[in-house]
């Protein structure tokens, strides 16, 4: 019993980094199905309820960005994921992760995968509902902060992102380690 696991919004200047860990059937398949990355918004946002649906398990947890700022972003993206491992009503037997380091979660092995959501179902299933969750969460901040174009980049780096951040200041969400937000913290402080 496998559960893929996969973070989405790990180099983002603002919001949370979110996790999923998913328990697939033995054969379960989807045309659409890849990294999240590879895969259109539009269908990325139709399989979700397939995967949720048709998944043994699954869950997704986030850590906030006072959190990512606190312990940095490669610990609070694991910790995202030991979170979604958490709430499994399933216990796996082995966790496959995306990527190349992992931070072990006791009791269950676990194995690294570089492109692992291009590999196993599993991976890409996280993969895709932890950005279908987040991208939800991020277009709701966008509601409450429209400055920064959330609605559209998500919290990433882009020009219109910067420019809102350059005009408006930082938000209550902005990472306050994370590149252009670190100098604007750091002249706020002095």
């Amino acid at each position: 019993m496998e559960a893929g696991c996969d973070e989405a919004g790990r180099g983002c200047l603002a919001g949370p980094v979110f996790a999923a860990a998913v328990i697939l059937p033995a054969r379960f398949s989807h045309p659409l199905l890849n990294d999240s990355k590879q895969v259109a918004e539009e269908d990325r946002e139709a399989l979700r309820p397939i995967i949720e649906k048709k998944a043994m398990a699954w869950a997704v947890a986030m850590v906030d960005h006072i959190e990512i700022d606190r312990i940095n972003i490669l610990k609070a993206s694991f910790k995202a994921m030991h979170l979604a491992v958490d709430q499994l009503h399933i216990r796996p037997e082995l966790l496959l992760i995306d990527g190349h380091i992992f931070s072990p979660y006791f009791g269950i092995v676990h194995q690294c995968v570089v492109q692992g959501d291009e590999i196993y179902a599993s991976i890409a299933a996280a993969s895709i509902l932890a950005k279908t969750h987040r991208d939800e969460y991020m277009r709701n901040l966008h509601n409450e902060y429209p400055h920064y174009g959330w609605h559209e980049n998500k919290g990433y780096g882009t020009a219109t992102h910067r420019t809102g951040i350059k005009v408006h200041g930082l938000s209550p969400y902005h990472r306050k380690t994370f590149g252009i937000c670190k100098e604007l913290a750091a002249e706020a402080e002095r």
